[in-house]
């Protein structure tokens, strides 16, 4: 009898979860959720193919935590694999790391392609993420002095460990982590490398309220500081920044991407910048570093003015209204043979 019984401890201990004569080993994730057990998470390894036997597993764990073994386990996801032993599932679930879920979130995305985003890779639910970007009380612990966390929401990509609850608890922890990024990426840009308190507020809302301007006005990179200057010469001199990007936000989620006059002429629209001086109330998407380099330190020139080329992304320059009509003629006419 003992013999017999060493036999099938000796053979549980050393057997896969599954039959390898049945089916091939393979990868599966288990879910941990806080305050879980291996009592109540057995039937689980069990029915995923993990473990073979419930009662022998419950045993091993019996005779396991008289070695210190935990008994509760840390939350996660874990990633386990059929063909492996009782004791390296245990060793996975007890000393493992959970997963971590590659996530990127590019350069200038409005706040609810960023939440489609966050949506769509199981890390938010939308409807939570909308929520928690306009909490006063969220936006104060951040330190953003806008009404949303637009423009903070830092371009990256990011490895986050998917929540196994989909919540505004959750939510708030994935937002922080984009907006935690933010402030450890520009720390070089605000005084002392740190970042800047109630007093500093009016050149953060200008610093990123200009980059993301740039950051949807041109995507190639010699041009940025060129751009955030002939802003940076419009507000100095009080003229109309006439950007369409700021106009386009206004409109919201339903803009088709045909910006038309009646558009440019709407004065009830608060971001549009053909009729209302100065910055728009806030940005209009979460510019990269590079733009936000650019606003920190726009180029020092003479020009007023741009326009595209119509090739290859870049633009022209004018310091004057005649070079900049002549420009816009020749984009024109090159739009026209095409």
């Amino acid at each position: 009898a003992c013999g017999a019984a060493g036999w099938l401890a000796y053979d549980f201990l050393h057997s896969p979860g599954s039959d390898p004569a049945v089916s091939a080993p393979r990868d599966i994730e288990v879910a941990v959720l806080p305050g879980a057990t291996f009592g109540t998470l057995t039937p689980d390894l069990v029915r995923l193919g993990a473990v073979r036997d419930n009662d022998k597993f419950l045993l091993l764990l019996r005779w396991m935590r008289y070695r210190n073994l935990p008994h509760a386990l840390k939350p996660g996801r874990f990633r386990l694999n059929t063909g492996w032993t009782p004791q390296r599932v245990i060793d996975q679930l007890v000393n493992g790391s959970p997963l971590l879920d590659r996530v990127t979130i590019p350069e200038g995305l409005p706040w609810w392609e960023t939440g489609k985003r966050l949506e769509a890779a199981k890390m938010v639910r939308f409807e939570d993420f909308a929520k928690v970007i306009r909490d006063p009380a969220f936006l104060r612990h951040w330190g953003i002095p806008f009404d949303s966390a637009e423009g903070f929401l830092f371009p990256d990509t990011y490895l986050i460990m998917r929540p196994l609850e989909l919540n505004e608890k959750t939510a708030k922890s994935v937002v922080g982590r984009l907006i935690d990024n933010f402030w450890r990426r520009t720390a070089p840009l605000w005084p002392d490398g740190r970042r800047p308190g109630p007093s500093g507020y009016a050149e953060v809302r200008r610093l990123v309220t200009l980059a993301s301007i740039v950051e949807r006005e041109t995507a190639v990179a010699a041009e940025r500081p060129r751009v955030a200057g002939v802003y940076a010469n419009r507000l100095r001199i009080g003229m109309l920044l006439q950007a369409d990007p700021t106009t386009a936000y206004g409109l919201g989620e339903g803009f088709d991407g045909n910006l038309r006059r009646r558009h440019l002429d709407d004065a009830d629209n608060p971001y549009n910048t053909y009729k209302r001086p100065g910055l728009p109330p806030g940005p209009i998407c979460s510019p990269g570093l590079a733009c936000l380099r650019a606003a920190a330190q726009p180029e020092a020139h003479s020009y007023l003015y741009f326009v595209a080329r119509g090739e290859d992304g870049s633009h022209v320059f004018s310091s004057n209204l005649t070079d900049h009509n002549r420009a816009v003629r020749a984009y024109w006419s090159k739009m026209k043979k095409k």
